[in-house]
């Protein structure tokens, strides 16, 4: 187990500096742009666009699709 916690431990070390880098870069506050607010609106809406237009394809041809 001992040794475990001694790899495990590298292996934070190495993960941490690059971290700590970019922090001392400057201050990111993960702010996101209306842009891209805009952008993801789109993509859901237009994946449930999508997704209700084969349910209604779907339910309204169901009778039919049920020999196929």
């Amino acid at each position: 187990m001992r040794k475990l916690t001694v790899k495990m431990s590298g292996v934070v070390q190495w993960l941490r500096g690059p971290m700590d880098q970019g922090r001392a870069l400057g201050d990111d506050r993960g702010d996101i742009s209306i842009t891209t607010v805009i952008i993801w609106v789109a993509a859901v809406a237009g994946a449930l666009l999508i997704a209700g237009t084969i349910a209604v394809v779907v339910s309204r041809y169901n009778g039919m699709l049920t020999g196929i």
